[in-house]
C-alpha cells in the first residue's frame, strides 16, 4: 500500500512538472543586431578602435627599437668585448621585456582595452537587458536566449524572435530580421 502511494505521488509529480513545462514560453533575441542599430554603440565602438589603434602603434614602434637594436647588436657583435656584449643583449631582453609587458597591459585579459570595453558598454547592455525584461514581463515570456555570437541555438522558429520587440522598446527602427 505505502508502495502504490509513494508512486501514485511520484507520477502526480511527475505529470504536474510535464504540463508545466508545456505551458512555458521561450524566445530568443540577436544582441549582436540590436547593438549595432543603437547610435550609442557606433561612437563606443569607434573609441575602442581608436584606442587600440594607438596602442598598436606604440607596440610597433617598441618592436622597430628591439629590431633595431638586435641588428645592431648583430653587425658589431664581434667587435664587442664579453662586458658590452653582455650589457646590450640585456639591454634587447629588457625591451623585449617591456613590449610583453606592455601588450599583456594593454591586450590581455585584465587589460586596459577590456576593461574600457566593459565600462563603455555596460551601459547600453543594461539598457537592453531593461528592454528585454520589460518585452519578457508584457508578452509572458520564461526564458529568453542570446542568439549573438557563439550561441548554441541550432533552430528557432522566426515567431518567437524578439529582437524588433526589444529594438522597439529602445525606441530604435526594427530590422525584421
Amino acid at each position: 500500500m505505502k508502495k502504490i502511494l509513494c508512486f501514485t505521488i511520484i507520477l502526480l509529480w511527475v505529470g504536474f512538472d510535464v504540463s508545466e513545462a508545456q505551458n512555458q514560453k521561450i524566445g530568443f533575441i540577436d544582441t549582436d543586431i540590436i547593438m549595432q542599430n543603437m547610435p550609442e554603440y557606433s561612437g563606443v565602438e569607434q573609441r575602442l578602435n581608436l584606442l587600440s589603434d594607438n596602442w598598436r602603434q606604440e607596440i610597433r614602434e617598441l618592436e622597430q627599437e628591439i629590431v633595431q637594436l638586435q641588428e645592431d647588436f648583430e653587425a658589431r657583435e664581434l667587435l664587442f668585448t664579453e662586458e658590452v656584449r653582455d650589457e646590450r643583449l640585456q639591454e634587447i631582453n629588457a625591451k623585449t621585456d617591456e613590449l610583453d609587458r606592455l601588450i599583456e597591459n594593454r591586450f590581455g585579459p585584465d587589460g586596459e582595452y577590456f576593461s574600457r570595453q566593459k565600462e563603455l558598454l555596460e551601459p547600453i547592455q543594461r539598457r537592453i537587458f531593461e528592454a528585454l525584461n520589460s518585452v519578457a514581463e508584457r508578452e509572458d515570456f520564461d526564458y529568453i536566449f542570446d542568439r549573438a555570437q557563439d550561441s548554441r541555438i541550432l533552430f528557432a522558429r522566426q515567431q518567437w524572435n524578439l529582437t524588433d520587440e526589444v529594438m522597439l522598446e529602445l525606441g530604435l527602427e526594427p530590422t525584421r530580421n
